[in-house]
């Protein structure tokens, strides 16, 4: 397995607050407490995380645009050449944003779950998320083309769908009706859901999580040919399967490492992305040792072994929960046991 001496990237949830009650969330974020921490300490977090040297970080969330500070957060970490990418689901967004955006991220991505409103606030979970989001888009479109018109630099706009069943219908639909009425947008990435958090629930993993399939489609390099062929030529489409999340032995001998650092909005720090269970703080602890008991984990004969056999979503979804409820804490454990079973309504989507 090999070993990388440093997390390439940090994922930074922020906050778990946030104004939408998405179906699939990972992070559980509007549902629980925010976790979020004060200016001086966000500060020292983003000092431990600029410590590591990883090529990119990620601000997420919850909804990162409700944390005060969040830009200078942003601006502790780019100062250090250190590109910065930031989440948004777009309710949240403020012309002011947009010009203090410009001065410290790198990308600005948009989560866009459905080509039309029904599709998108259903998966959502709020009325109305569709058109703000868009709304959103069309502010950080016009300043990316207004800089550009100057020849000056501007961060780069994307949107990422997070694939289920009942949006799967629509993929084609972002290509050729959502993104071209954004002539700044440079990319649109669709992303197979993975069993975490709310989506690790069984009832949403028999309603919404993708068949191997439909997996499969998105791990297809000619579906992705096919998708771009639909998209305008400016805008650059990815798909991906996102197995390599599972963090399977398999994958990790073959050198399929998703070496990224998932930090917890209190400065936690996950021993893998997906799954439940911390090693230590950055507000505690040496970042460097938190990266190599993050690593250690993923040779641990109980991951080693809960993994091993998937071979399919279902099973997957099935080791996820077990991994969950193996490493995480009392209080995750309750959280797990509290999740309100999934139900797809009658008036959902198609699933292809």
């Amino acid at each position: 397995m090999i070993t990388p001496d440093r997390p390439t990237n940090v994922i930074w949830d922020v906050t778990y607050a946030c104004p939408l009650r998405c179906t699939h969330c990972y992070s559980e974020s509007g549902r629980r407490p925010s976790r979020q921490l004060g200016r001086e300490d966000m500060l020292r977090v983003a000092d431990a995380i600029v410590s590591l040297r990883p090529d990119g970080v990620a601000l997420a969330g919850g909804e990162p645009l409700l944390v005060k500070g969040i830009f200078e957060v942003a601006e502790r970490i780019s100062r250090a050449d250190i590109p910065v990418v930031l989440y948004t689901g777009g309710w949240s967004l403020a012309p002011w944003m947009v010009e203090a955006a410009q001065a410290v991220l790198s990308q600005v991505v948009v989560s866009i779950d459905g080509a039309t409103a029904e599709v998108h606030d259903r998966i959502r979970g709020r009325a109305g998320s569709f058109d703000r989001a868009m709304h959103a888009l069309s502010l950080l479109d016009e300043a990316v083309r207004d800089r550009r018109a100057r020849g000056e630099r501007s961060f780069s706009i994307g949107i990422d769908y997070v694939v289920v069943r009942s949006n799967f219908h629509q993929i084609e639909d972002m290509c050729t009706t959502v993104a071209p009425r954004f002539r700044g947008l440079g990319y649109l990435t669709f992303g197979a859901a993975v069993p975490a958090g709310l989506a690790s629930r069984p009832s949403f993993g028999s309603h919404e999580l993708l068949t191997d399939g439909q997996v499969d489609l998105l791990g297809d390099p000619a579906q992705t040919r096919r998708l771009q062929s639909l998209a305008p030529p400016s805008v650059q489409v990815t798909t991906n399967d996102n197995r390599i999340l599972q963090m399977h032995p398999e994958l990790l001998a073959r050198g399929m490492v998703f070496s990224a650092m998932q930090v917890e909005p209190d400065g936690a720090v996950r021993a893998m992305p997906i799954y439940e269970g911390t090693v230590g703080n950055l507000l505690t602890d040496p970042p460097a040792d938190l990266w190599r008991r993050a690593v250690t984990r993923w040779a641990d004969p109980f991951v080693t072994r809960t993994l091993g056999p998937v071979r399919s979503m279902a099973q997957w979804a099935e080791a996820a929960r077990r991994i969950d409820y193996h490493f995480g804490s009392n209080d995750v454990r309750a959280r797990i046991d509290r999740r309100p079973a999934y139900s797809l309504p009658v008036s959902g989507g198609q699933a292809l």
